[in-house]
Protein backbone atom coordinates (compact mmCIF):
# COMPACT_ATOMS: atom_id res chain seq x y z
CA UNK A 1 0.00 0.00 0.00
CA UNK A 2 2.65 2.51 0.69
CA UNK A 3 4.51 1.52 -2.38
CA UNK A 4 1.54 2.18 -4.11
CA UNK A 5 0.88 5.52 -2.72
CA UNK A 6 4.20 6.32 -3.65
CA UNK A 7 4.04 5.46 -7.23
CA UNK A 8 1.38 8.40 -7.53
CA UNK A 9 -0.51 6.13 -9.71
CA UNK A 10 -3.72 7.97 -10.76
CA UNK A 11 -7.23 7.22 -11.10
CA UNK A 12 -9.47 7.60 -13.56
CA UNK A 13 -13.09 7.03 -13.63
CA UNK A 14 -14.63 4.97 -17.25
CA UNK A 15 -18.31 4.28 -17.64
CA UNK A 16 -18.77 0.45 -18.87
CA UNK A 17 -21.73 -1.31 -21.15
CA UNK A 18 -23.81 -3.24 -18.60
CA UNK A 19 -23.40 -6.51 -19.86
CA UNK A 20 -19.51 -5.80 -20.65
CA UNK A 21 -18.98 -5.39 -17.22
CA UNK A 22 -20.75 -8.21 -16.06
CA UNK A 23 -18.57 -10.22 -18.52
CA UNK A 24 -15.29 -8.23 -17.62
CA UNK A 25 -15.64 -9.30 -13.80
CA UNK A 26 -17.50 -12.59 -13.97
CA UNK A 27 -14.22 -13.29 -16.25
CA UNK A 28 -12.20 -12.64 -13.96
CA UNK A 29 -13.72 -14.65 -11.29
CA UNK A 30 -15.05 -11.38 -9.04
CA UNK A 31 -19.01 -13.23 -9.35
CA UNK A 32 -20.11 -11.15 -6.31
CA UNK A 33 -19.38 -7.76 -8.18
CA UNK A 34 -21.26 -9.09 -11.50
CA UNK A 35 -24.16 -9.85 -9.52
CA UNK A 36 -23.87 -6.32 -8.10
CA UNK A 37 -24.10 -5.11 -11.24
CA UNK A 38 -26.59 -7.32 -12.50
CA UNK A 39 -29.07 -5.89 -9.91
CA UNK A 40 -28.19 -2.01 -10.26
CA UNK A 41 -31.45 -0.31 -11.66
CA UNK A 42 -31.54 0.04 -15.72
CA UNK A 43 -30.92 3.31 -17.03
CA UNK A 44 -27.76 3.92 -13.47
CA UNK A 45 -24.06 4.11 -14.95
CA UNK A 46 -22.18 1.61 -14.38
CA UNK A 47 -18.84 3.46 -13.34
CA UNK A 48 -15.56 2.02 -12.71
CA UNK A 49 -12.51 3.56 -11.23
CA UNK A 50 -8.80 2.28 -13.17
CA UNK A 51 -5.82 2.77 -10.99
CA UNK A 52 -2.97 1.53 -12.77
CA UNK A 53 -3.45 -1.76 -14.02
CA UNK A 54 -5.89 -2.25 -11.61
CA UNK A 55 -9.79 -1.79 -11.91
CA UNK A 56 -12.52 -2.09 -9.84
CA UNK A 57 -16.42 -1.20 -9.41
CA UNK A 58 -17.06 1.64 -7.68
CA UNK A 59 -19.59 4.84 -7.16
CA UNK A 60 -17.04 6.95 -6.54
CA UNK A 61 -15.64 9.46 -6.11
CA UNK A 62 -12.22 8.87 -5.67
CA UNK A 63 -8.96 11.26 -5.34
CA UNK A 64 -7.30 12.26 -7.84
CA UNK A 65 -4.24 9.95 -7.51
CA UNK A 66 -2.70 7.82 -4.80
CA UNK A 67 -0.09 10.35 -3.51
CA UNK A 68 -3.11 12.22 -2.01
CA UNK A 69 -4.07 9.47 0.44
CA UNK A 70 -0.49 10.25 2.15
CA UNK A 71 0.97 7.53 4.94
CA UNK A 72 -1.54 8.26 7.79
CA UNK A 73 -3.00 4.84 7.54
CA UNK A 74 -3.38 1.26 9.00
CA UNK A 75 -4.97 -2.08 8.74
CA UNK A 76 -7.04 -2.27 12.06
CA UNK A 77 -8.73 -5.81 11.87
CA UNK A 78 -10.17 -8.78 10.15
CA UNK A 79 -13.65 -10.30 10.61
CA UNK A 80 -15.94 -12.70 8.45
CA UNK A 81 -19.18 -11.39 6.52
CA UNK A 82 -22.15 -13.58 4.85
CA UNK A 83 -22.14 -12.15 1.61
CA UNK A 84 -25.01 -9.99 1.64
CA UNK A 85 -25.24 -10.57 5.56
CA UNK A 86 -27.05 -13.99 4.58
CA UNK A 87 -25.86 -16.60 6.69
CA UNK A 88 -27.57 -19.57 3.72
CA UNK A 89 -24.30 -17.38 1.11
CA UNK A 90 -20.71 -17.76 1.19
CA UNK A 91 -18.46 -16.53 4.57
CA UNK A 92 -16.28 -13.97 2.65
CA UNK A 93 -13.65 -12.01 4.79
CA UNK A 94 -13.53 -7.87 5.37
CA UNK A 95 -10.68 -6.12 5.80
CA UNK A 96 -10.97 -2.85 8.26
CA UNK A 97 -8.69 0.05 7.65
CA UNK A 98 -8.26 4.08 8.56
CA UNK A 99 -6.68 6.67 6.81
CA UNK A 100 -6.19 10.51 8.09
CA UNK A 101 -5.03 13.36 7.35
CA UNK A 102 -1.63 13.07 9.54
CA UNK A 103 0.77 10.77 11.84
CA UNK A 104 -1.19 12.85 14.68
CA UNK A 105 -4.81 12.81 13.72
CA UNK A 106 -3.97 8.72 13.32
CA UNK A 107 -2.65 8.52 16.66
CA UNK A 108 -5.38 10.37 18.18
CA UNK A 109 -7.60 8.22 16.63
CA UNK A 110 -6.05 4.78 17.55
CA UNK A 111 -6.10 6.42 21.47
CA UNK A 112 -9.84 7.41 20.92
CA UNK A 113 -10.67 3.73 19.56
CA UNK A 114 -8.27 1.87 22.20
CA UNK A 115 -10.43 3.84 25.15
CA UNK A 116 -14.16 2.66 23.50
CA UNK A 117 -12.36 -0.84 23.46
CA UNK A 118 -11.83 -0.26 27.43
CA UNK A 119 -15.66 1.36 27.53
CA UNK A 120 -17.28 -1.66 25.22
CA UNK A 121 -20.77 -1.93 26.93
CA UNK A 122 -20.48 -5.52 26.47
CA UNK A 123 -17.24 -5.95 28.55
CA UNK A 124 -18.49 -3.81 31.64
CA UNK A 125 -21.81 -5.48 31.67
CA UNK A 126 -20.11 -8.96 31.98
CA UNK A 127 -17.71 -7.58 34.35
CA UNK A 128 -20.36 -5.74 36.33
CA UNK A 129 -22.92 -8.73 35.73
CA UNK A 130 -25.35 -6.26 34.24
CA UNK A 131 -27.32 -8.20 31.52
CA UNK A 132 -25.81 -10.89 28.91
CA UNK A 133 -27.64 -11.54 24.91
CA UNK A 134 -27.47 -15.07 23.98
CA UNK A 135 -28.19 -16.73 19.96
CA UNK A 136 -31.62 -17.89 21.14
CA UNK A 137 -32.87 -14.55 21.75
CA UNK A 138 -30.85 -12.11 19.17
CA UNK A 139 -31.00 -8.50 19.60
CA UNK A 140 -32.94 -8.52 23.18
CA UNK A 141 -31.17 -8.43 26.60
CA UNK A 142 -31.53 -10.86 29.46
CA UNK A 143 -31.19 -8.40 32.73
CA UNK A 144 -29.28 -9.77 35.86
CA UNK A 145 -30.49 -8.70 39.07
CA UNK A 146 -28.04 -5.61 38.99
CA UNK A 147 -28.70 -4.57 35.20
CA UNK A 148 -32.06 -4.51 36.33
CA UNK A 149 -31.65 -2.17 39.29
CA UNK A 150 -30.25 0.09 36.96
CA UNK A 151 -32.19 0.15 34.28
CA UNK A 152 -35.60 0.36 36.91
CA UNK A 153 -33.42 3.20 38.67
CA UNK A 154 -33.31 5.05 35.57
CA UNK A 155 -36.77 4.48 34.19
CA UNK A 156 -37.82 5.46 37.52
CA UNK A 157 -35.95 8.78 37.54
CA UNK A 158 -37.70 9.55 33.95
CA UNK A 159 -41.22 8.66 34.94
CA UNK A 160 -41.17 11.03 37.94
CA UNK A 161 -39.67 14.02 35.75
CA UNK A 162 -41.98 13.63 33.31
CA UNK A 163 -44.96 12.56 35.58
CA UNK A 164 -43.64 16.64 37.15
CA UNK A 165 -44.46 17.94 33.78
CA UNK A 166 -48.41 16.72 33.77
CA UNK A 167 -47.96 13.52 31.63
CA UNK A 168 -50.08 10.66 32.46
CA UNK A 169 -48.66 6.79 31.85
CA UNK A 170 -50.98 4.61 29.91
CA UNK A 171 -50.42 0.98 28.52
CA UNK A 172 -51.52 -0.27 25.34
CA UNK A 173 -51.49 -4.11 23.84
CA UNK A 174 -48.49 -5.51 22.23
CA UNK A 175 -50.43 -7.18 19.75
CA UNK A 176 -52.66 -5.58 17.22
CA UNK A 177 -54.17 -6.95 14.40
CA UNK A 178 -52.99 -5.99 10.52
CA UNK A 179 -56.05 -4.10 9.76
CA UNK A 180 -55.10 -1.40 12.30
CA UNK A 181 -51.63 -1.29 11.12
CA UNK A 182 -52.89 -0.55 7.76
CA UNK A 183 -54.67 1.90 8.93
CA UNK A 184 -52.10 3.90 10.40
CA UNK A 185 -49.96 3.84 7.59
CA UNK A 186 -47.24 1.36 9.90
CA UNK A 187 -47.64 -1.90 7.41
CA UNK A 188 -47.22 -0.39 4.41
CA UNK A 189 -43.89 2.09 5.62
CA UNK A 190 -42.35 -1.07 8.48
CA UNK A 191 -44.07 -4.29 7.25
CA UNK A 192 -40.37 -5.10 6.73
CA UNK A 193 -39.10 -4.28 10.02
CA UNK A 194 -42.59 -5.80 11.94
CA UNK A 195 -42.85 -9.13 13.79
CA UNK A 196 -45.67 -10.57 12.59
CA UNK A 197 -47.73 -14.06 13.31
CA UNK A 198 -51.14 -15.96 11.74
CA UNK A 199 -53.45 -17.07 14.14
CA UNK A 200 -55.45 -20.78 13.80
CA UNK A 201 -58.38 -18.87 12.50
CA UNK A 202 -57.12 -16.46 9.88
CA UNK A 203 -56.21 -13.18 11.41
CA UNK A 204 -52.93 -11.45 10.94
CA UNK A 205 -51.17 -9.71 13.77
CA UNK A 206 -48.13 -8.05 14.69
CA UNK A 207 -46.20 -7.10 17.72
CA UNK A 208 -46.64 -3.60 18.12
CA UNK A 209 -42.89 -1.61 16.87
CA UNK A 210 -44.00 1.82 18.19
CA UNK A 211 -47.03 3.07 20.68
CA UNK A 212 -48.16 5.87 18.74
CA UNK A 213 -51.05 4.17 17.09
CA UNK A 214 -52.13 2.86 20.47
CA UNK A 215 -52.17 6.16 21.77
CA UNK A 216 -54.52 7.76 19.52
CA UNK A 217 -57.38 4.97 20.30
CA UNK A 218 -57.20 6.33 23.94
CA UNK A 219 -57.09 9.86 22.87
CA UNK A 220 -60.12 9.17 20.56
CA UNK A 221 -61.98 6.72 23.27
CA UNK A 222 -64.61 9.22 24.53
CA UNK A 223 -65.35 12.70 22.92
CA UNK A 224 -62.76 15.07 23.80
CA UNK A 225 -62.96 19.02 24.36
CA UNK A 226 -60.21 21.74 23.42
CA UNK A 227 -60.40 22.06 27.36
CA UNK A 228 -57.94 19.23 27.75
CA UNK A 229 -55.20 20.23 25.67
CA UNK A 230 -52.63 19.68 25.74
CA UNK A 231 -53.14 15.85 26.29
CA UNK A 232 -49.28 13.91 26.79
CA UNK A 233 -49.66 10.74 27.54
CA UNK A 234 -46.62 8.45 28.18
CA UNK A 235 -45.89 4.74 28.14
CA UNK A 236 -42.08 2.50 28.80
CA UNK A 237 -43.92 -0.66 27.30
CA UNK A 238 -41.77 -2.80 25.44
CA UNK A 239 -41.39 -2.96 21.95
CA UNK A 240 -39.84 -4.61 19.20
CA UNK A 241 -38.68 -4.14 15.67
CA UNK A 242 -36.64 -6.34 13.09
CA UNK A 243 -32.95 -6.06 12.58
CA UNK A 244 -30.56 -8.09 10.78
CA UNK A 245 -28.30 -10.05 12.74
CA UNK A 246 -25.22 -8.86 11.14
CA UNK A 247 -26.34 -5.21 12.55
CA UNK A 248 -27.20 -6.44 16.13
CA UNK A 249 -24.90 -5.00 18.90
CA UNK A 250 -24.98 -5.72 22.68
CA UNK A 251 -27.90 -2.64 23.91
CA UNK A 252 -26.58 -0.40 21.35
CA UNK A 253 -28.93 -2.04 18.35
CA UNK A 254 -31.86 -4.20 19.47
CA UNK A 255 -34.86 -6.02 18.25
CA UNK A 256 -36.38 -5.94 21.84
CA UNK A 257 -36.62 -2.56 23.92
CA UNK A 258 -38.85 0.00 25.66
CA UNK A 259 -38.58 3.79 25.42
CA UNK A 260 -39.45 6.84 27.33
CA UNK A 261 -41.96 7.34 25.09
CA UNK A 262 -45.20 9.83 25.21
CA UNK A 263 -47.38 11.72 22.27
CA UNK A 264 -48.57 15.10 23.19
CA UNK A 265 -51.96 15.83 21.43
CA UNK A 266 -52.72 19.74 21.07
CA UNK A 267 -53.24 22.47 19.19
CA UNK A 268 -51.62 24.30 16.30
CA UNK A 269 -51.45 27.40 19.11
CA UNK A 270 -49.80 24.99 21.22
CA UNK A 271 -47.16 23.32 19.11
CA UNK A 272 -44.32 25.49 19.74
CA UNK A 273 -45.08 26.17 23.64
CA UNK A 274 -44.80 22.14 23.91
CA UNK A 275 -41.88 21.89 22.07
CA UNK A 276 -40.05 24.64 23.37
CA UNK A 277 -41.22 22.93 27.11
CA UNK A 278 -39.70 19.36 25.55
CA UNK A 279 -36.48 20.97 24.64
CA UNK A 280 -36.07 22.45 28.19
CA UNK A 281 -36.76 18.95 29.86
CA UNK A 282 -34.87 16.93 27.85
CA UNK A 283 -31.74 19.64 28.49
CA UNK A 284 -32.17 19.17 32.47
CA UNK A 285 -32.09 15.46 31.96
CA UNK A 286 -29.03 15.46 30.08
CA UNK A 287 -27.56 17.08 32.84
CA UNK A 288 -28.44 14.93 35.34
CA UNK A 289 -26.92 12.23 33.43
CA UNK A 290 -24.21 14.18 33.30
CA UNK A 291 -23.73 13.94 29.42
CA UNK A 292 -23.82 17.13 26.91
CA UNK A 293 -26.00 18.00 24.55
CA UNK A 294 -23.78 17.91 21.39
CA UNK A 295 -26.45 19.46 18.85
CA UNK A 296 -29.60 19.44 17.30
CA UNK A 297 -30.48 18.30 13.62
CA UNK A 298 -33.46 18.80 11.67
CA UNK A 299 -34.98 15.90 9.65
CA UNK A 300 -37.23 17.24 6.99
CA UNK A 301 -39.56 15.99 3.84
CA UNK A 302 -38.64 12.81 2.57
CA UNK A 303 -39.48 11.69 -0.66
CA UNK A 304 -42.04 9.60 0.08
CA UNK A 305 -44.09 10.71 2.51
CA UNK A 306 -48.04 11.68 3.78
CA UNK A 307 -49.83 14.84 3.88
CA UNK A 308 -49.44 17.95 2.19
CA UNK A 309 -46.42 20.52 1.37
CA UNK A 310 -48.30 23.10 3.44
CA UNK A 311 -48.40 20.70 6.51
CA UNK A 312 -44.96 19.71 5.84
CA UNK A 313 -43.73 23.39 5.72
CA UNK A 314 -45.82 24.37 8.93
CA UNK A 315 -44.23 21.86 10.63
CA UNK A 316 -40.68 22.31 9.90
CA UNK A 317 -40.85 26.01 10.80
CA UNK A 318 -42.43 25.20 14.25
CA UNK A 319 -39.71 22.96 15.02
CA UNK A 320 -37.23 25.11 14.26
CA UNK A 321 -38.70 27.91 15.79
CA UNK A 322 -39.34 26.33 19.04
CA UNK A 323 -35.79 24.93 19.51
CA UNK A 324 -34.24 28.16 18.86
CA UNK A 325 -36.55 29.54 21.12
CA UNK A 326 -35.52 26.99 23.95
CA UNK A 327 -31.77 27.88 22.82
CA UNK A 328 -30.00 25.15 20.95
CA UNK A 329 -28.91 25.98 17.06
CA UNK A 330 -30.32 23.22 14.26
CA UNK A 331 -28.87 21.72 11.60
CA UNK A 332 -31.16 21.23 9.02
CA UNK A 333 -31.01 17.55 7.19
CA UNK A 334 -32.81 17.30 4.16
CA UNK A 335 -34.85 13.94 3.27
CA UNK A 336 -34.55 12.73 6.21
CA UNK A 337 -37.94 12.98 8.23
CA UNK A 338 -39.96 10.42 8.89
CA UNK A 339 -42.92 9.52 6.11
CA UNK A 340 -45.77 11.43 8.72
CA UNK A 341 -43.45 14.14 9.99
CA UNK A 342 -40.39 15.96 10.32
CA UNK A 343 -38.40 15.51 13.40
CA UNK A 344 -35.93 17.30 15.85
CA UNK A 345 -33.02 14.74 16.64
CA UNK A 346 -30.69 15.49 19.75
CA UNK A 347 -27.22 14.25 19.66
CA UNK A 348 -25.18 13.75 23.03
CA UNK A 349 -21.82 13.63 23.26
CA UNK A 350 -19.63 11.24 25.47
CA UNK A 351 -16.49 11.35 27.52
CA UNK A 352 -14.14 10.61 24.81
CA UNK A 353 -16.17 12.61 22.27
CA UNK A 354 -18.70 10.08 20.27
CA UNK A 355 -22.14 11.39 19.39
CA UNK A 356 -25.14 9.48 19.69
CA UNK A 357 -28.68 10.63 18.74
CA UNK A 358 -31.14 9.84 21.22
CA UNK A 359 -33.82 11.90 21.82
CA UNK A 360 -36.23 13.23 19.28
CA UNK A 361 -39.13 15.15 18.76
CA UNK A 362 -41.71 14.59 15.29
CA UNK A 363 -44.88 16.66 14.59
CA UNK A 364 -47.59 14.88 12.83
CA UNK A 365 -50.81 15.91 11.44
CA UNK A 366 -50.73 12.62 9.43
CA UNK A 367 -51.94 10.27 12.17
CA UNK A 368 -54.59 12.07 13.71
CA UNK A 369 -55.72 12.38 10.40
CA UNK A 370 -55.49 8.73 9.76
CA UNK A 371 -56.96 7.02 12.36
CA UNK A 372 -59.71 9.84 12.48
CA UNK A 373 -59.20 11.63 16.00
CA UNK A 374 -60.88 14.64 16.98
CA UNK A 375 -61.66 16.76 19.09
CA UNK A 376 -64.72 19.41 20.01
CA UNK A 377 -63.36 23.30 20.01
CA UNK A 378 -64.25 26.41 21.11
CA UNK A 379 -66.32 26.57 18.72
CA UNK A 380 -68.75 23.78 19.31
CA UNK A 381 -66.78 21.93 16.14
CA UNK A 382 -64.47 19.04 15.44
CA UNK A 383 -61.16 19.92 14.86
CA UNK A 384 -58.03 17.37 13.99
CA UNK A 385 -55.46 17.10 16.60
CA UNK A 386 -51.72 17.77 15.74
CA UNK A 387 -49.93 14.71 17.86
CA UNK A 388 -45.90 15.29 18.49
CA UNK A 389 -44.14 12.39 19.01
CA UNK A 390 -41.25 12.50 21.85
CA UNK A 391 -38.66 10.48 23.58
CA UNK A 392 -35.52 11.65 25.84
CA UNK A 393 -33.91 8.67 26.34
CA UNK A 394 -35.24 6.80 23.49
CA UNK A 395 -34.60 3.35 23.51
CA UNK A 396 -33.55 2.37 27.40
CA UNK A 397 -31.87 -0.34 26.18
CA UNK A 398 -29.67 1.86 24.02
CA UNK A 399 -29.35 4.97 26.32
CA UNK A 400 -27.96 2.79 28.97
CA UNK A 401 -25.49 1.22 27.32
CA UNK A 402 -24.35 4.94 25.97
CA UNK A 403 -24.57 5.50 29.71
CA UNK A 404 -21.79 2.11 30.67
CA UNK A 405 -19.53 3.53 27.74
CA UNK A 406 -19.69 7.06 28.75
CA UNK A 407 -19.01 5.98 32.37
CA UNK A 408 -16.81 3.39 31.93
CA UNK A 409 -19.01 1.42 34.23
CA UNK A 410 -18.30 4.20 37.29
CA UNK A 411 -21.86 5.64 37.60
CA UNK A 412 -23.19 8.53 40.18
CA UNK A 413 -23.77 6.77 42.80
CA UNK A 414 -27.37 7.43 42.80
CA UNK A 415 -27.56 5.35 39.32
CA UNK A 416 -24.84 2.66 40.55
CA UNK A 417 -26.79 -1.04 40.86
CA UNK A 418 -24.75 -1.51 44.18
CA UNK A 419 -23.79 1.52 46.02
CA UNK A 420 -21.85 0.60 48.84
CA UNK A 421 -20.25 -2.74 49.53
CA UNK A 422 -19.20 -3.29 53.40
CA UNK A 423 -16.25 -5.21 53.54
CA UNK A 424 -14.70 -7.22 56.60
CA UNK A 425 -10.57 -7.08 57.35
CA UNK A 426 -11.29 -10.06 59.53
CA UNK A 427 -13.77 -12.04 60.90
CA UNK A 428 -14.30 -10.76 64.57
CA UNK A 429 -15.72 -7.57 62.93
CA UNK A 430 -18.61 -9.72 60.69
CA UNK A 431 -21.59 -8.76 63.54
CA UNK A 432 -20.82 -4.85 63.06
CA UNK A 433 -20.57 -5.50 59.37
CA UNK A 434 -24.32 -6.53 59.71
CA UNK A 435 -24.76 -3.57 61.67
CA UNK A 436 -23.54 -1.50 58.92
CA UNK A 437 -25.45 -3.13 56.22
CA UNK A 438 -28.30 -2.70 57.98
CA UNK A 439 -27.95 0.90 59.05
CA UNK A 440 -26.97 2.28 55.15
CA UNK A 441 -29.85 0.35 53.66
CA UNK A 442 -32.65 2.29 56.28
CA UNK A 443 -30.68 5.33 54.34
CA UNK A 444 -31.92 3.92 51.18
CA UNK A 445 -28.32 2.67 49.75
CA UNK A 446 -27.98 -0.02 48.07
CA UNK A 447 -25.71 -2.13 50.01
CA UNK A 448 -23.97 -5.77 50.01
CA UNK A 449 -21.79 -7.07 52.48
CA UNK A 450 -18.01 -9.00 52.06
CA UNK A 451 -17.16 -11.01 54.37
CA UNK A 452 -15.03 -13.96 52.97
CA UNK A 453 -12.06 -14.98 54.97
CA UNK A 454 -9.78 -12.85 51.98
CA UNK A 455 -7.15 -10.11 52.76
CA UNK A 456 -8.80 -6.66 52.06
CA UNK A 457 -6.87 -5.32 49.71
CA UNK A 458 -8.20 -8.79 47.17
CA UNK A 459 -11.70 -7.48 48.49
CA UNK A 460 -11.17 -3.67 47.15
CA UNK A 461 -9.53 -4.73 44.22
CA UNK A 462 -12.13 -6.84 42.85
CA UNK A 463 -14.92 -4.98 44.34
CA UNK A 464 -12.78 -1.48 42.19
CA UNK A 465 -13.31 -3.72 39.48
CA UNK A 466 -17.23 -4.38 39.88
CA UNK A 467 -17.23 -0.55 39.78
CA UNK A 468 -19.02 -0.46 43.25
CA UNK A 469 -18.46 3.45 44.06
CA UNK A 470 -17.99 3.09 48.18
CA UNK A 471 -15.87 0.29 50.04
CA UNK A 472 -16.94 0.84 53.45
CA UNK A 473 -14.24 -0.82 55.31
CA UNK A 474 -14.57 -2.41 58.54
CA UNK A 475 -11.95 -4.32 61.50
CA UNK A 476 -12.55 -4.70 64.77
CA UNK A 477 -10.89 -0.80 65.52
CA UNK A 478 -13.98 0.26 63.88
CA UNK A 479 -16.35 -1.95 65.40
CA UNK A 480 -15.21 -0.90 68.69
CA UNK A 481 -15.23 3.21 67.94
CA UNK A 482 -18.66 2.55 65.72
CA UNK A 483 -16.91 3.87 62.15
CA UNK A 484 -16.60 2.82 58.65
CA UNK A 485 -13.65 3.85 56.68
CA UNK A 486 -14.98 4.86 53.07
CA UNK A 487 -13.20 4.25 49.94
CA UNK A 488 -14.17 5.95 46.98
CA UNK A 489 -13.96 4.45 43.57
CA UNK A 490 -10.70 5.64 41.33
CA UNK A 491 -9.30 7.17 44.93
CA UNK A 492 -6.38 5.37 46.83
CA UNK A 493 -7.39 7.37 50.25
CA UNK A 494 -9.90 6.49 52.81
CA UNK A 495 -12.38 8.94 54.82
CA UNK A 496 -13.04 7.40 58.16
CA UNK A 497 -16.47 8.70 60.05
CA UNK A 498 -19.04 7.16 62.27
CA UNK A 499 -21.59 5.19 60.79
CA UNK A 500 -24.25 7.34 61.43
CA UNK A 501 -22.68 10.26 59.48
CA UNK A 502 -21.92 7.67 56.64
CA UNK A 503 -24.93 7.24 56.26
CA UNK A 504 -26.30 10.79 56.29
CA UNK A 505 -23.56 11.70 54.50
CA UNK A 506 -24.04 8.94 50.95
CA UNK A 507 -27.74 8.66 51.71
CA UNK A 508 -27.56 12.71 50.27
CA UNK A 509 -25.04 11.82 47.91
CA UNK A 510 -27.09 8.82 46.81
CA UNK A 511 -30.72 11.01 46.17
CA UNK A 512 -31.40 11.21 42.67
CA UNK A 513 -31.21 14.69 41.10
CA UNK A 514 -34.64 15.48 40.51
CA UNK A 515 -35.35 14.53 44.55
CA UNK A 516 -32.57 16.64 45.75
Amino acid sequence: MRQIVDRDEPISREVWDRDEAIAHFQGIGEIYKAQIIRDIPGGEPISVYRQGEWKDLCRGPHLPSTRHVGKAFKLTKLAGAYWRGDQANAQLQRIYGTAWASDADLAAYLTRVEEAERRDHRKIGRAMDLFHNQEEAKGMAFWHPKGWTLYRTLENYIRRRIEAEGYLEVKTPQILDRSFWEASGHWQKFHANMFTSETAEGEVLAVKPMNCPGHVQIFSHGQRSYRELPLRLAEFDGLHRYESSGSLLGLLRVRGMAQDDAHIFCTDDQIEAESRAFVELLKVVYRDLEVELHCVKLALRPDQRFGTDAQWTVAEDTLERAARAAGVDVERLPGEGAFYGPKLEFHLRDAIGRTWQCGTLQLDYVLPERLDASYIGEDGAKHRPVMLHRAILGSLERFIGVLIEHHAGAFPLWLAPVQVVVATITSDADDYAAKAVGALREAGLRVESDLRNEKVGYKVREHSLAKVPVIAVVGRREADEGKVALRRLGSDGQQVVTLDEAARLLSKEATPPDLR
